[in-house]
């Protein structure tokens, strides 16, 4: 297991950590029954918190920052001699969360997506981890919720018995449910994002040789280029030159710049 503490990418406190690691940590908290906000975070994930200061407050307080896109590994390895040998990326901690969770008899919540899309992914998970217990789900209303849709999605998630919640409602409205959500829970939050789509078969995922390459943005943009175009064509090329400034100009963004959140936004 592999895990070196946070380390700064543009300001953003991402963790230099492992699968094994990772997943020790959150089964760890399952166990206790302990608030643990944990998101894998690709270049999007990242320049959200650089272009919104109360954002990066958020992130900056998350338990686990895991480096879920490849130029996000390789900034860790370049900036901070992290010599990461792989990502962590969000569909595969997961799987791995789910495959120990099942090991361990620990019920897992699944929070967002449609109705037919829990239904999906939840058959999908059962079928590789015949003993899972998947405790309950409740699918994304697609807009903000109200404070009491708050507290009827808190009591749901707490009165079914799940050890472990996963929220899966897009990159950056679940982390702020994380955020938000951790010590009224009691347990570890997973902001996965397209892990559900993934995992549920409502999108391909790419290749395994393009992933590797740091390619899945391409596949990524042909598959879904009028919702991707901006996040792969404005931001990414942002964070290169921002990497750049940080690991070769030696400019400083600093973590402290964040500041408090005013209000709570309660996407759900």
């Amino acid at each position: 297991m592999l895990h070196l503490g946070k380390r700064n990418v543009l300001g953003i406190q991402v963790d230099a950590i492992d699968y094994e690691s990772a997943v020790a940590q959150i089964l760890a908290a399952a166990r206790e029954g302990r608030g643990f906000s944990v998101s894998a975070l690709a270049v999007h994930g990242v320049m959200t918190g650089v272009d919104d200061r109360e954002h990066q407050f958020r992130l900056n307080h998350f338990n686990l920052i895991c480096p879920d896109g490849q130029p996000v590994r390789w900034m860790l390895n370049s900036a901070h001699g992290a010599a990461l040998a792989d990502r962590v990326y969000g569909p595969f901690l997961t799987l791995r969360v789910c495959e120990s969770a099942a090991r361990d008899g620990f019920g897992i919540f699944l929070f967002g997506g449609t109705v037919d899309s829990l239904a999906a992914l939840g058959a999908n998970l059962r079928q590789r981890y015949p003993t899972l217990v998947i405790a309950g789900t409740r699918p994304s209303r697609f807009r903000q919720a109200t404070p009491a849709e708050v507290d009827e999605d808190v009591a749901a998630i707490r009165n079914s018995g799940a050890k472990i919640c996963l929220c899966g409602i897009g990159c950056p409205r679940q982390e702020v449910w994380a955020y938000e959500m951790r010590d009224r829970l009691s347990m570890p939050v997973l902001a996965v994002g397209a892990a559900f789509d993934f995992l549920s078969g409502a999108q391909p995922m790419a290749p395994a040789w393009m992933q590797s390459r740091g390619l899945e943005w391409l596949y990524r943009l042909g598959v879904e280029p009028r919702r991707l175009w901006h996040r792969y064509l404005v931001l990414s090329p942002r964070f290169v030159w921002h990497a750049t400034r940080q690991i070769i100009f030696k400019r400083a963004y600093d973590p402290t710049r964040a500041i408090q959140p005013r209000e709570s936004m309660r996407f759900g």
